[in-house]
């Protein structure tokens, strides 16, 4: 599309467009309030073409923030102008407007990628990728098919390396890792295409490889006293307090996996030994964990006076109506929030404070105190300790005694 478009032509086109995708009558007139501003801003400034500098001094006037600075956690109540900002800017670059998040629940294909699509997703099935692993790689390719749909394209055999070309531009600005994966998954999904027959080229080959080096970022780690403080701002007098009491436990004091404390069944404790006997989900081993004295009487304390009566066969159930197993996909990160405002933790700084991050504590303490590497691993439940290397980051004691003294050296230099 042509850049030089003023700027009330190019919210009239995107509002057409919005109402083509079916958006609803409440988002459009939310899009057509916000625009409204926006062209008011630019008659004030005296400039008549949208560029990605207006949209951000509009955002930085209006909301003291810009796309420059902007992150979901920062600025969640701002998200709905971001986006009205991403999308001017998507439409005068592209010409279409990028589905950030397909729009259309359940997801509706047009007829001619509707064979195709399903077949794909079979043969995903066939080779066995997680249930996590399957999520990522569908709404990836979802977000393709909706780029071809928005382009005017309703079949494959057009697709050409150029629409390939086109598509990769429009995640230029994405994190690198998510470059990374989108760009697998086209691969994967047009090396299928090829294969089965339903295009006459292999256009993986046009996918562009971005060299992705192994830099593991540092783990988020809690300083143990918020561990503690976290622990003991939980409310053990309710129900909901000792169902949460014993998860936090069971992830700060043993380091499991947040989908494998869900899927924690009553069968996997075997009081008798009293240990934890569960297959990880994620690397299918068997993990024995020690019911500690503290987490056992959590648990006891949960199932007499916590837990509601149902036949679900999980230790760890919701406790609104049905009183069944946590969803497939809850990372809990609700509980670790709720108590860590409770406690008076600030999360607002940039590092991650999931549950995942008690286990990266475990570990790091569990170094500190000089445990071995294998040890470790084997509480963790990793299959290499190449996985449990990247703790050695956060271990600052022991990276100052490697640290070379200059005086030192230049002494016997």
């Amino acid at each position: 599309m042509k850049p030089e478009r003023s700027i009330r032509n190019l919210v009239a086109e995107v509002l057409g467009e919005l109402e083509r995708l079916n958006y609803s009558q409440n988002t459009r007139t939310g899009y057509r309030r916000f625009y409204r501003r926006v062209i008011d801003f630019a008659d004030s400034a005296g400039e008549n073409v949208y560029s990605e500098s207006l949209g951000n001094r509009f955002l930085q006037t209006k909301y003291k923030f810009d796309l420059d600075s902007y992150t979901v956690s920062l600025h969640r109540s701002f998200r709905n102008e971001a986006r009205c900002i991403r999308v001017l800017g998507d439409y005068q670059l592209h010409g279409s407007i990028l589905r950030r998040r397909t729009t259309k629940v359940p997801y509706e294909r047009t007829p001619q990628f509707a064979e195709a699509l399903k077949a794909y997703y079979e043969e995903c099935g066939r080779r066995n990728y997680s249930h996590q692993g399957m999520r990522g790689r569908i709404y990836r390719t979802e977000l393709f098919i909706d780029y071809l749909d928005d382009h005017g394209i309703t079949l494959l055999a057009p697709v050409t390396g150029r629409h390939i070309s086109d598509y990769i531009r429009t995640i230029a600005g994405y994190h690198r890792k998510s470059i990374s994966a989108i760009l697998t998954t086209l691969r994967s999904f047009l090396k299928f295409l090829y294969i089965a027959g339903y295009h006459e080229k292999d256009l993986s080959g046009d996918v562009a490889r971005l060299r992705q080096p192994h830099y593991p970022k540092i783990p988020s780690t809690w300083r143990p006293d918020d561990v503690r403080r976290l622990l003991a701002s939980v409310d053990r007098g309710n129900p909901s307090g000792k169902r949460d009491y014993a998860i936090l436990l069971i992830v700060s004091r043993l380091g499991m996996r947040v989908k494998d404390i869900r899927e924690l069944r009553l069968s996997n404790l075997n009081w008798a030994t009293r240990t934890i006997e569960i297959v990880q989900h994620k690397t299918k081993q068997s993990v024995s964990y020690p019911i500690l004295d503290d987490i056992g009487w959590a648990i006891i304390d949960y199932l007499k006076n916590g837990r509601p009566k149902t036949e679900s066969p999980h230790l760890f159930v919701r406790h609104n109506a049905p009183f069944e197993a946590f969803g497939a996909c809850a990372n809990l990160h609700h509980i670790i929030a709720g108590y860590a405002r409770l406690a008076g933790i600030d999360l607002r700084t940039g590092a991650s404070r999931g549950m995942h991050s008690l286990r990266h504590t475990l570990a790091s303490t569990l170094l500190e105190q000089g445990t071995p590497l294998p040890v470790i691993s084997e509480i963790l439940g990793h299959v290499s300790t190449l996985s449990t290397n990247v703790y050695l980051k956060v271990d600052f004691e022991h990276l100052r005694a490697c640290a070379l003294d200059p005086d030192e050296v230049f002494c016997h230099g």
